[in-house]
């Protein structure tokens, strides 16, 4: 029986299998293996306290055509939202599935829900990752650039689980990564720590979102006001308002930078309609890169 890997933040995968995953994508996106169906007989369950677009349809998409069944779970409609435990669903749920992908609010709750499967827990979004779009992003990159090793990315916003996926992305391929955000907004102090120490890669935090974009082959953002968050919504929008991606900011960046935003995009704040719809964004291909990363992924620890 293979042994069980979970996907919980990109540090669950080697610099080498990261390296393999997305040449296997590079491929699925080509259509090698179009009529193989690796997964065929496996039942794959989506258990999403939070809503989504990309994430739910990517990978049902993505199991259908690998040939597994998907089963989809909302907290509130199982018994989970009537008090039974993690770690009680996480070993019933083993019993039935051959792996979980879990899009939750606390990054506890998925390690703890992990501790106790027998089967392959993936993340599928959590407050403090979200390794699945780091995965999307740079086969994207990839795409645009040609390579990984000495890229300069620069995300500019909040510190938020998109940016700690990303410090990781950096650590493990050799891109260098310049981040600003505002005071108090900084990614995770533990996520920086890990990725400095074990990477010759350059990781650096700052204010100014003009230092952050200098020189940039790569210009990232992200909503201001994530899911959750709506209670610092007017407070946010004060203190990130000069973090914008517009045409000003991007005038710092290289000529001929790419601008790749998670989405969804809240149009206006955090990107402007000039830059989103612009001959420098990939927006969209980065969102179409989802299906394919994760179908890599999912015939990586299933197939």
């Amino acid at each position: 029986m293979k042994k069980k890997r979970d996907f919980l933040t990109l540090r669950d995968i080697t610099p080498q299998e990261m390296h393999m995953l997305l040449n296997r994508a590079q491929e699925l996106k080509a259509g090698k293996d179009a009529n193989k169906c690796p997964l065929i007989g496996k039942s794959i369950g989506l258990l999403f306290e939070k809503a989504s677009t990309r994430t739910r349809v990517s990978l049902e998409v993505g199991m259908y055509q690998l040939g597994a069944q998907t089963i989809y779970m909302n907290p509130r409609e199982i018994q989970m939202g009537r008090g039974e435990t993690i770690r009680d669903t996480a070993k019933v749920l083993s019993r039935y599935l051959d792996a979980v992908i879990i899009r939750t609010f606390s990054h506890d709750t998925l390690e703890e829900f992990a501790s106790h499967a027998s089967i392959p827990v993936v993340n599928g979004l959590s407050d403090l990752h979200h390794p699945c779009q780091a995965l999307g992003d740079l086969q994207t990159i990839i795409e645009k650039k040609g390579t990984l090793k000495g890229i300069r990315l620069a995300y500019i916003g909040d510190g938020n689980n998109v940016a700690n996926s990303l410090i990781e992305a950096a650590s493990l391929t050799g891109m260098n990564i310049s981040l600003a955000c505002p005071k108090g907004y900084d990614p995770d102090p533990d996520v920086l720590k890990r990725a400095k120490e074990s990477s010759a890669t350059s990781i650096s935090v700052m204010r100014d979102p003009a230092d952050a974009v200098a020189a940039a082959d790569v210009v990232y953002t992200d909503v201001w006001v994530s899911m959750g968050q709506e209670n610092e919504a007017a407070r946010k929008r004060t203190k990130f308002k000069k973090y914008q991606i517009n045409s000003k900011l991007l005038s710092n960046a290289r000529r001929d930078a790419i601008v790749l935003h998670c989405l969804p995009a809240h149009r206006g704040e955090e990107i402007t309609n000039e830059i989103m719809d612009g001959p420098q964004s990939a927006v969209f291909d980065q969102a179409e890169n989802r299906l394919h990363t994760q179908k890599a992924l999912l015939e990586f620890l299933l197939a």
